[in-house]
């Protein structure tokens, strides 16, 4: 039996924080991530990378990290080749309307509606997800117990706590028990709707639905330890606007008090002298990164503080 031909494709999960919310950078009108194959004569695959983003949507493509390569034994496109797709995810700002038709920046809680904890929980969660998750377990009686405990353990249940760093387990989860429409093979009309906004967030096309949880994720776990949200900011801004963004890409809300003393504590800012202007409050001192931490301090360790909030 002749084995099937595999070829590499290069998907980008570029991410901005805008007016306090988190973006994702999209094509095909939202329903897909800027992707293309790794050709021979790409130098490298990051190189690749920049090239297809550039090209796809003509916005240039800043800090990027190699994500994750998805090789599931059942990703084929329609020829039947097999896919590889290797993953980037990268942090920029987002800078005007794209110039090129279908490439939008969507609100990345779009997709997941309910990972945006900063208001309290969803209630997408208790009036809809739970009681679908809750009848998937009963359908088979010999991994009820294991599924509800992966049930309460993703989504904060009977006494587990929300973690915000998992967004793909919680993404997987609803994948396997059919309630996303990735769920399951489509047929030309159903692939058709699937850009439709439905109650369990904006569909995507392939498998780029699961490989934004995956970037969500990282950036989540990663800006308690690594200062990656400077990629987000301009050369200066008020202390507000950078609570904004950490709670944006975490989706929690961040205690004030604790979370200006722990930038304090890191030394991660500096003073620039100037007051921001044109605000509807008071005007703020304005801030910017220290360029000697940007490339050799790391938080260790650090957790986000965050506020209370009832459950």
């Amino acid at each position: 039996m002749q084995e099937p031909v595999v070829s590499a494709e290069l998907v980008a999960v570029l991410v901005a924080v805008s007016d306090g919310e988190p973006r994702v950078l999209t094509t095909d009108a939202g329903q897909a991530l800027p992707a293309g194959p790794f050709q021979h004569t790409h130098r490298s695959l990051q190189t690749g990378l920049r090239d297809w983003v550039e090209t796809q949507t003509h916005h240039p493509v800043g800090y990027v990290e190699q994500l994750y390569t998805f090789a599931d034994r059942d990703r084929f496109d329609a020829q039947g080749m097999r896919i590889v797709s290797v993953s980037y995810v990268g942090l920029t700002r987002e800078v005007g309307q794209p110039d090129v038709a279908q490439v939008i920046w969507q609100d990345c809680y779009r997709y997941f509606p309910w990972e945006d904890w900063r208001d309290g929980a969803p209630s997408i969660i208790q009036s809809t997800i739970v009681p679908a998750l809750l009848n998937w377990c009963e359908q088979d009686e010999s991994l009820r117990a294991l599924r509800r405990q992966r049930v309460n353990y993703s989504f904060g249940l009977e006494g587990a706590i929300w973690n915000e760093d998992f967004v793909l387990q919680r993404y997987e989860l609803l994948y396997e028990a059919g309630l996303l429409p990735e769920s399951c093979r489509r047929r030309q009309r159903e692939q058709q709707e699937l850009g439709k906004h439905g109650e369990l967030g904006l569909g995507m096309r392939h498998d780029h639905r699961r490989i934004l949880a995956t970037g969500l994720a990282r950036l989540r776990a990663k800006i308690k330890y690594r200062p990656v949200v400077f990629e987000l900011m301009p050369p200066e801004f008020t202390l507000l606007q950078l609570q904004q963004a950490v709670e944006a890409l975490a989706g929690r809300g961040l205690h004030k008090q604790n979370f200006r003393r722990l930038i304090e504590q890191q030394a991660l800012v500096e003073e620039t002298g100037a007051m921001s202007v044109g605000g509807s409050g008071r005007p703020a001192k304005l801030f910017r990164f220290r360029g000697d931490v940007l490339f050799e301090r790391a938080i260790s360790g650090s957790k986000l503080p965050l506020a209370k909030q009832a459950r």
